[in-house]
């Protein structure tokens, strides 16, 4: 491409906007919309095979888009999911190598992408509102390019949505195809028309694509992509397809780099990462074996979300049990107490199915802790039901919970429950779990009382930038007061004040590890 090429693209992404067309919310603007849309057939959904996934390992700036974003900058905000997160560093690698800069502030924006997450009503809620908020800005700066993607594009009740309700927005792309994003960048740039491509089909792995990871402490690897445990309450195997694991030499490789380049703590994600390896058809290979190679890799801190107990294995708990850079923080998310609500919710396990393994896992590693995920007002559920889910979490003795009221998500079998339970009761109870999680973190936490602790330092607190903060081996928030030389490094600290959700300390010597 020439410079006068390039100067026509610049000049084309600064001045032409799908708003010029789309100003009238009552006109039909359907020819306009630039389509690669099949809605997701929910029910072919769960019948889907295990076809092939490629795996690809090509991928490039297409040379008429290099260097397209030169002076221009984009702001992400991400919502949802470590997953989430971890594909937000993958869409600003490619933006970089386009040329564009980051910025925080929108108004200095060129490009601005919401990467949003569908898991719960709240959630969608926002990113709609954040939307609603960028119209005055379009109308302002039509050559703005607002983008939505991520897991909300996948539902075709959103799509429809932001078709008919706002035409402010250039650009929809799902979670499968982010590595076609130049080129839809390309389309919405030079296009009048709305820009949306949705792939309902499973998306291949992209191995090569440029990432820009947010800091240089701690790092996101994903292992796998999908779930395919459909349980009644959750989009995810609809947003995200079905499981397709990363082969092993390729995860292991990017540890490594991770490594080469000072990382202290590394996260495998997977939306059910505990199933790793179950789809790689030429070999016998699961999560614990891929935990056994990156124990060998010289990297402080391996840990990994998010599991699910069916598939968390003796294999895998006798790797972590070996400890070394392996930490000793499972989180478990178990959902309910009740048997007859895990019923409802698919979840294919009892609890005292869940309540053995969790023995089994404290048995091997004594000093682990234990965080799980609950959700509070499921369809049918008694207060009776309710209290076993009480009678659980004081029974396991969890460090801490992330509680939800249950949020019916349009397509899934749950939504066609009959949501029975009165929201005031939801609100209720929520504030019930919440008061035995709280009371059950500060109890827990006090037993670091007086304790030397190994923390890796994260950096500056959020809430006194007199403070630093890090998190120990068992991801316990620690604060406490240090020169900024220490952030990266691992040093032992004094617990001098337990708090419900946080320790304070003084510093006492550091590890060697820099």
């Amino acid at each position: 491409m020439n410079e006068d090429q390039k100067k026509q693209q610049v000049k084309a992404m600064e001045g032409t906007s799908s708003a010029d067309v789309k100003s009238d919310q009552n006109k039909d603007y359907s020819q306009y919309f630039q389509t690669s849309y099949t809605p997701p057939d929910l029910k072919q959904a769960k019948k889907r095979g295990k076809e092939d996934v490629s795996i690809l390992y090509n991928f490039d700036i297409p040379e008429d888009m290099q260097g397209i974003g030169k002076g221009k900058k984009f702001l992400i905000r991400t919502y949802g999911c470590q997953m989430n997160e971890h594909d937000s560093e993958n869409i600003a690698g490619i933006l970089l190598q386009m040329g564009f800069e980051s910025t925080a502030v929108a108004e200095n924006a060129d490009i601005i992408l919401l990467n949003t997450c569908a898991i719960r009503e709240n959630a969608e809620n926002k990113v709609f509102g954040e939307i609603g908020n960028l119209k005055p800005m379009k109308l302002e700066n039509p050559g703005l390019i607002v983008g939505v993607c991520g897991c909300m594009s996948q539902e075709e009740s959103v799509v429809n949505r932001i078709l008919q309700k706002h035409p402010h927005v250039d650009l929809i792309f799902g979670t499968h195809n982010i590595h076609r994003l130049p080129d839809l960048l390309k389309n919405a740039i030079f296009s009048k028309e709305m820009v949306v491509e949705v792939w309902s089909k499973e998306g291949d792995i992209i191995e090569n694509m440029p990432r820009a990871r947010k800091g240089k402490i701690q790092g996101w690897v994903n292992i796998m992509y999908g779930c395919d445990k459909f349980c009644t309450y959750c989009i995810v195997p609809y947003t995200r397809g079905k499981e397709r694991s990363r082969r092993p030499e390729d995860v292991i490789e990017e540890v490594r780099h991770l490594a080469r380049s000072g990382y202290k703590d590394i996260t495998l994600l997977g939306q059910n990462v505990n199933a790793y390896g179950k789809d790689l058809v030429d070999m016998e290979y699961g999560l614990g074996d891929l935990m056994e190679e990156i124990r060998k890799i010289d990297i402080p801190r391996v840990r990994f979300t998010t599991s699910h107990p069916r598939d968390f294995d003796d294999h895998l708990i006798e790797v972590l049990a070996k400890g070394g850079n392996m930490v000793e923080h499972i989180h478990l998310p178990v959902q309910s107490g009740s048997n007859a609500v895990l019923k409802l919710m698919a979840r294919k396990y009892t609890r005292e199915h869940y309540v053995e393994l969790a023995n089994k896992i404290k048995t091997a590693i004594p000093h682990a802790s234990f965080t799980t995920d609950i959700i509070v007002g499921f369809p049918n559920e008694t207060e009776e039901q309710f209290e076993d889910t009480l009678s659980l979490m004081r029974e396991m003795n969890y460090d801490s919970a992330y509680t939800y009221i249950y949020s019916p998500r349009d397509g899934t079998p749950a939504a066609k429950m009959e949501d029975n339970v009165p929201m005031e009761v939801k609100k209720e109870r929520l504030q019930r779990l919440n008061a035995l999680v709280n009371e059950m973190s500060a109890a827990n936490n006090l037993a670091y009382q007086g304790k030397v602790v190994e923390v890796l330092v994260e950096g500056v607190s959020k809430k006194n930038e007199d403070v630093l903060m890090g998190r120990t081996r068992t991801n316990k928030l620690v604060n406490f007061r240090g020169t900024d030389a220490s952030i990266g490094t691992l040093i032992q600290v004094k617990v001098t004040n337990a708090k419900t959700w946080s320790l304070d300390g003084e510093v006492v010597e550091t590890v060697g590890v820099n």
